[in-house]
């Protein structure tokens, strides 16, 4: 049994484990760019100096030993053969399963994009901000976000609300706040609804009582070096930090997979990737059934990770028992200080006021979480 899984994300590493605790002998091979895994959801910290980016990088070399697993360094630039056969800038590879977690990539049509930094890309966009804020006496942060007209799932706004909060907290912490202008901006009237009815209202409310300017309800026009254009106006920014909407990763444009109007892997509720035998999707590289309000976030990624690996196992060994992922959202919003819990299932919603033991309770989360891979 040989299983290819692609990428070294969430999904991935998920994907892997769960693959051989449900096939002890399978011979499971990993592709990816770098053999390394960045903790994404502490990426917050850093501007704040709570954690540098190095803290976030995890060198993967002994779970994959660990793991039993042949890693190969390369990055994938097609998937053919109806799955079997993974084209990579290394060569071609068969397999007679395949688990797809290579991510998503970030929208950057909007003009002028280049001047927001999109604190998700990773390590060096976090060091940025940090930057950028030691070397500001004053002046006017604009923080937003936007999402793919075409996929509503796939946006990421969590994070901005987080880096928002968290910068208030960090200049109030420096004696400085009064000395900036914070500006919230986004396309949506009534921004974070897909965690739940309640939660704009709140947000928006903790806003103002911080002293947070907001923008919504105005489509996006574009930015210059200073500022940010919606339909509904510009305004000046002298640090722009910008979340656009997901796409599906470069390489699937070219590729035979079925893909959502979105851009992404078309996927049913097994993580199976729609009209193909074995090949399964996990994470911010698929599009998947499900509510309205399900979004992408590391959680869903494992959630997902874990039914396409039990299911693919079980499809190789010719059983038709499969099991379907569960849509469950869950994240504490932290402020630096405090953090509050917002939980959506299919029951309804949780959410939490912001308290200090789950600002404490997100960084026990994140020792626990990387313990596995280090």
């Amino acid at each position: 049994m040989n299983i290819t899984i692609l990428g070294t994300g969430f999904a991935a590493l998920t994907a892997i484990k769960q693959t051989r605790k449900a096939a002890p002998n399978a011979n499971i091979t990993v592709i990816a760019p770098n053999e390394s895994f960045v903790y994404y959801p502490s990426l917050i910290w850093v501007p704040s100096g709570i954690r540098k980016g190095d803290d976030l990088r995890i060198n993967l070399h002994n779970f994959f030993n660990r793991q039993k697993v042949q890693f190969i360094q390369a990055s994938v630039e097609n998937v053919t053969n109806g799955g079997r056969t993974v084209i990579t800038s290394d060569g071609e590879y068969q397999n007679d399963g395949l688990i797809i977690a290579t991510g998503g990539r970030f929208i950057k049509k909007l003009p002028g994009i280049e001047h927001a930094i999109t604190p998700c890309e990773g390590i060096d966009a976090a060091n940025k901000i940090k930057d950028r804020l030691d070397g500001m006496s004053g002046g006017t942060i604009a923080i937003g976000f936007g999402g793919n007209p075409n996929e509503p799932s796939a946006m990421r706004g969590g994070p901005m609300f987080e880096f928002l909060f968290g910068i208030d907290t960090l200049l109030r912490r420096q004696g400085r706040r009064d000395k900036f202008k914070i500006v919230f901006f986004n396309p949506a009237p009534e921004p974070g609804k897909r965690l739940g009815p309640k939660v704009p209202g709140n947000l928006v409310k903790m806003m103002a009582k911080k002293g947070i300017d907001t923008q919504l309800g105005h489509k996006m026009v574009g930015f210059e070096a200073n500022k940010v254009k919606t339909e509904g106006g510009e305004f000046d920014a002298d640090l722009i930090l910008f979340m656009p909407g997901m796409t599906g990763p470069a390489w699937l444009a070219n590729s035979e997979l079925p893909k959502s109007a979105g851009g992404m892997i078309v996927a049913n509720m097994f993580a199976q990737v729609e009209g193909y035998e074995n090949v399964y999707v996990a994470g911010d590289a698929g599009s998947f059934p499900g509510p309205d309000w399900q979004a992408k976030q590391a959680h869903a990624a494992d959630l997902q990770a874990t039914a396409a690996a039990k299911n693919l196992v079980k499809s190789l060994n010719g059983q038709t028992d499969l099991e379907e992922f569960k849509h469950e959202l869950i994240c504490i919003v932290d402020t630096l200080s405090h953090g509050i819990l917002i939980k959506r299932t299919e029951k309804g919603t949780t959410l939490l006021p912001p308290c200090r033991l789950l600002h404490m309770a997100k960084r026990a989360f994140e020792w626990m979480y990387l313990r596995q891979y280090r």
